[in-house]
C-alpha cells in the first residue's frame, strides 16, 4: 500500500503597516516559508490560490479590514492585444529578448536603480542595496527565469543596451510575473505593458494557460492598468473569475469583510508529498 502525505507549511502574519496602494489604509499579509524539496508543487499550488512568491517566502494579503488586492492573470487562449497594445508592440519591435538564469548583474542593478530613482523613490524598495537586489534576484527554490529586453539606442549598430528586465517564475500552469523594471527614460513607449505582452507570447509558445500579474488593486492608480489587459481572470471570494467591469469591483472596508486567519488557513488547499511505500 501506498501513501501520501500533505505538504504542511506553518503560517505566519506581519504585523499592520501603512498600505503602498491605499492611501489611509494598513496592510496584513499571510505568509509561509518556501523551501526544502517540495517548494514548487507548494508555489504551484499555492499560486492557484492568489498567492505571491518574493525570494523564499510565499504570501498574500490577508488585511484586517479590507479585501482590496486580488491577484490577476490572463488567460493566454483567450487574449487577444487591443489597439493601443498593438501600438505598443510596433514601438518596442527594437527590443529583443533574452532569457537567462536568475543571476543578478551590474547592469541590471544600474537599471533597477533608475528605474526606482525615477518612479517609486518613496516606496519600500528605495533604499535597496546591490546585495539586497541579488537576493531578490538570486534567492529562488523553485524555477525561475531573468527575462531581460535590450536594444540599440538610436537604431544604431552599436552595442545592445540593457532596456527592460523580468524575474520570472514557470509554474505548472502559467508563468508568474515576479518583479519586472525599465528604462525610464523610454516611458512613453510603455515598456511595462510590453512585458506583459510579450510574456503572453512566451507563454503561448510554451503550451501554458496562464500569465500571473500580481495584484490588481480597484482604486489604486499604480495597480490599474492590469485591468486594461483582455481575458483577465481575478481571484475572489476564493475561486477565479472573469473580471467583468473593472468599476464593479472595490476594495472592501469593513471588520467582518475578513474571515479569522484560522478559516483562511484551513481552507488553503495544500498539494500532497511524494508517496510513501507501506
Amino acid at each position: 500500500m501506498r501513501h501520501t502525505l500533505p505538504i504542511a507549511p506553518q503560517f505566519y502574519v506581519t504585523a499592520p503597516q501603512p498600505c503602498p496602494y491605499l492611501d489611509g489604509r494598513s496592510e496584513r499579509k499571510l505568509f509561509t516559508a518556501l523551501q526544502g524539496e517540495n517548494a514548487r508543487r507548494l508555489n504551484d499550488a499555492l499560486s492557484k490560490q492568489g498567492f505571491r512568491r518574493s525570494q523564499n517566502v510565499l504570501y498574500r494579503p490577508s488585511c484586517a479590514e479590507c479585501t482590496a488586492c486580488l491577484s490577476a492573470r490572463i488567460r493566454v487562449a483567450d487574449f487577444t492585444p487591443n489597439k493601443s497594445q498593438r501600438r505598443t508592440l510596433r514601438r518596442n519591435a527594437d527590443l529583443r529578448r533574452d532569457a537567462t538564469s536568475p543571476w543578478a548583474t551590474e547592469d541590471q542593478f544600474a537599471l533597477f536603480r533608475r528605474y526606482l530613482d525615477s518612479r517609486h523613490a518613496d516606496g519600500g524598495m528605495a533604499d535597496m542595496d546591490i546585495f539586497e537586489f541579488a537576493a531578490m534576484i538570486e534567492e529562488t527554490p523553485v524555477k525561475s527565469r531573468v527575462i531581460e529586453y535590450s536594444a540599440r539606442p538610436g537604431g544604431t549598430k552599436g552595442p545592445r543596451v540593457l532596456t527592460a528586465v523580468c524575474l520570472t517564475d514557470v509554474l505548472d500552469d502559467g508563468l508568474s510575473m515576479v518583479y519586472s523594471f525599465y528604462e525610464p527614460d523610454r516611458v512613453a513607449d510603455s515598456l511595462g505593458t510590453y512585458i506583459i505582452l510579450d510574456h503572453i507570447e512566451i507563454a503561448r509558445s510554451m503550451g501554458l494557460p496562464y500569465v500571473y500579474l500580481g495584484y490588481w488593486v480597484p482604486g489604486s492608480r499604480k495597480m490599474g492598468y492590469k485591468a486594461n489587459f483582455g481575458a483577465l481572470e481575478i481571484y475572489k471570494n476564493g475561486t477565479w473569475q472573469d473580471i467583468g467591469r473593472p468599476e464593479d469591483h472595490s476594495g472592501e472596508t469593513h471588520p467582518l469583510s475578513v474571515d479569522p486567519i484560522a478559516e483562511q488557513v484551513a481552507r488553503i488547499a495544500l498539494p500532497e508529498a511524494h508517496p510513501l511505500g507501506g
